[in-house]
């Protein structure tokens, strides 16, 4: 199994930006990719951006540019920072992970969640 533990959001201006961190613990072999994931209240979980074990990556076209995912593997810790916050991108943020590649990239590209495996409890971000 595997825990997950998202910290790092908070309030911020449009424009600004801020750091995500994911602590991983547990059987963190299990997982390929590993990323993050946004939810708004009344809209579908969408996915942000993936990492993957031999250090490729995976954007959401509406963060490409913007955003920037990077992993530690020897930290077992994951990073998002976020540059040119926009009040759109005020949601609540997940990290995920995934043996599949598969399963990560319908996640980013399809906004297709379902197949993640292992989940945080969030850490939230408003623009405002």
């Amino acid at each position: 199994h595997v825990q997950l533990v998202e910290s790092g959001g908070g309030l911020v201006q449009p424009g600004g930006s801020l750091r995500l961190s994911c602590a991983a613990s547990g059987d963190t072999y299990m997982y390929n990719g590993v990323g993050w994931f946004r939810h708004v209240p009344g809209k579908e979980r969408e996915g942000v951006a993936v990492a993957f074990a031999d250090d490729s990556s995976t954007y959401k076209n509406s963060v490409r540019g913007r955003f920037t995912i990077s992993r530690d593997d020897a930290k077992n810790t994951l990073y998002l920072q976020m540059n040119s916050l926009k009040p759109e991108d005020t949601a609540m943020y997940y990290c995920a992970a995934d043996q599949s590649r598969n399963d990560c990239y319908q996640g980013v590209y399809r906004d297709n969640v379902s197949g993640m495996d292992y989940w945080g409890k969030g850490t939230q971000v408003t623009v405002s």
